[in-house]
């Protein structure tokens, strides 16, 4: 393949996030490669910029393009500026995770619309810091009407092998051990209905960047409680490759519904603006404020100081 342009300036509004089983997306044409430096370092990979029917997409591994960082080491708040400054507004993020549930089968797909937290507060997890204090809502942490173009495209694709799980809660454990079984029956009490470790931080750093941010998970295991295998990396890789087909169906159906123009509000993010960006200039007082961390958070929200 020839090599891509690195720069880009057109409009792209639309990010795909892949995890574990896609990394990439078939039938859209690479037009360019960006490789951003933010304020947080870069990202975890190279962002590709492809085109279909007309509209630039986003894509970015969260693990790098090799697989070589794990959950606790992706660059979470480089991921999220990088997308954030160079236009994109609207996340989907694909998952692998594992089933809490016996309704959750293997090679189901999920869409969560809670999160527990279970990492151990090392990964970065903030862009407020350092001088400048947000605090952002977080009570539902996923956006619901970029998950009601989900639940419809899947919708459409019941008789074609995918089946959709419309809610859920999401535990994100530290990992990159898998659970113990005592803590996979807790989560089970808890009311938790998949597991993974990579959701959180990025979801919360989505929030802060004002981003419509929605999570597809795909069950690829039942974690350790169920009587059937205990989880291994080739039993969720099993699963993985034999679904990974109706993975990229369901989220090519989904970019193609948020291309469509009904959708411009949404995938523009209009929802969320200054959602972030009031709390910013609220809580510090000007005398407090840090140079360098008010020049990070501009990076996100050119302005915001003067505005």
């Amino acid at each position: 393949m020839p090599q891509l342009p690195t720069t880009f300036d057109k409009p792209v509004h639309i990010a795909v996030i892949g995890g574990t089983g896609l990394g990439q997306l078939e039938g859209y044409e690479p037009i360019a490669e960006l490789n951003p430096i933010t304020p947080w370092g870069p990202p975890a990979s190279p962002i590709r910029i492809l085109s279909h029917k007309g509209v630039n997409i986003a894509f970015l591994a969260r693990h790098g393009l090799h697989h070589q960082f794990a959950p606790h080491e992706v660059p979470n708040r480089a991921n999220i500026a990088a997308l954030r400054h160079m236009g994109v507004r609207c996340v989907i993020a694909f998952s692998a995770v594992g089933s809490l549930q016996e309704q959750i089968k293997p090679m189901d797909f999920v869409l969560p619309d809670q999160v527990i937290d279970r990492t151990k507060g090392i990964r970065p997890f903030t862009f407020c810091e350092g001088g400048i204090v947000g605090h952002v809502g977080f009570a539902d942490p996923f956006d619901a009407a970029l998950a009601a173009v989900v639940k419809r495209c899947a919708k459409s694709m019941e008789g074609d092998g995918v089946v959709l799980h419309e809610k859920g809660t999401l535990v994100v454990m530290e990992g990159p051990q898998f659970s113990t079984r005592a803590e996979s029956h807790m989560y089970r009490a808890w009311g938790g209905s998949v597991i993974n470790m990579s959701t959180l931080p990025e979801a919360k750093l989505a929030r802060e960047a004002e981003l419509s941010y929605q999570v597809i998970a795909m069950a690829t295991d039942y974690d350790c409680w169920h009587s059937f295998d205990d989880v291994n990396v080739e039993l969720v890789l099993k699963y993985m490759k034999a679904n990974v087909s109706n993975a990229k169906r369901l989220v090519a159906a989904v970019l193609d519904q948020l291309g469509q123009s009904e959708h411009s509000d949404l995938v523009a993010a209009k929802h969320w603006e200054g959602y972030a960006q009031g709390g910013l200039k609220f809580m510090t007082k000007p005398e407090g404020r840090d140079a360098v961390a008010m020049k990070k958070i501009e990076y996100l929200f050119p302005g915001v100081w003067q505005s």
